[in-house]
């Protein structure tokens, strides 16, 4: 019988004018889960609303699995399948774990993160996202993008689809966010499904990849990446030496047959 498997690696390294690296991923692929967060706060906040969004997703996701008997406490979706519903739960967790956190101490105060997860199972995609870390499709050497970025740019290039983005390469709210995980009490999660099938790949990237480089580039080092492992090391390699002064993290799956007798 032949069944669905995914391969997956991520790599990530600090811009060269940060002190540290707040963005981080998880890969699981026993789980089918693949998630990379951004965070922002000074004093290392960043690093621990990534790490919290992380590990709070991640833990959901692994007790769900296992676990039926459980609440939903954000209610259920109908038009969202089960693990429709498993992420979107994980997600709105992580983000009271991060808020909560960001109330309780005064370091942390105004911390935050974006996040973008998949869930790969059964033949079916799941993505949820908060922020402008982004979530393509590579299939039959077309990459398309599944997320539109929470910042103000992109609100502004939706509202006027004919305004040239190039435009505001230097307006100081190009990059400003308008949804992020942990900012406020209530986040609006972005949730997706798509079919999913061998051959295809998921690419998971932070701003400091695909600030760096374009839909073509991206593709252009996928393309001459032979396994995940290479090609999430060779995103972050090629976004830095574009010129990327932030951090700079990738995760690729890939999905493959594996028969098993």
């Amino acid at each position: 019988m032949d069944s669905v498997r995914t391969r997956a690696a991520g790599d990530s390294k600090t811009g060269p004018v940060r002190r540290g690296n707040e963005d981080g991923y998880a890969v699981s692929e026993p789980l089918g889960l693949f998630v990379v967060a951004d965070g922002m706060g000074g004093h290392a906040a960043g690093e621990v609303a990534s790490r919290l969004a992380i590990d709070t997703v991640t833990a959901f996701v692994a007790r769900s699995s296992d676990d039926t008997e459980f609440s939903w406490p954000y209610g259920i979706v109908p038009s969202l399948s089960y693990n429709g519903n498993r992420l979107r739960t994980a997600v709105y967790l992580a983000n009271r774990k991060v808020f909560r956190t960001a109330e309780a101490q005064d370091e942390y105060v105004g911390m935050g993160t974006t996040v973008v997860a998949v869930l790969i199972a059964g033949g079916r995609l799941v993505v949820a996202h908060v922020g402008d870390s982004r979530a393509y499709l590579l299939r039959a050497g077309q990459l398309r993008l599944l997320t539109r970025d929470d910042s103000w740019l992109a609100t502004v290039l939706a509202e006027d689809p004919t305004a040239d983005a190039s435009s505001f390469a230097t307006h100081p709210m190009r990059n400003v966010l308008t949804n992020a995980l942990g900012s406020r009490e209530d986040v609006d999660v972005h949730i997706q499904e798509h079919d999913i099938g061998p051959g295809d790949s998921v690419v998971l990237t932070t701003d400091g990849v695909h600030g760096a480089i374009d839909a073509a580039g991206l593709l252009a080092v996928l393309a001459r990446s032979a396994d995940p492992e290479t090609a999430a090391s060779e995103l972050v390699a090629a976004a830095l030496a574009a010129g990327s002064r932030d951090n700079a993290t990738a995760v690729v799956a890939t999905c493959h047959t594996e028969t098993s007798v």
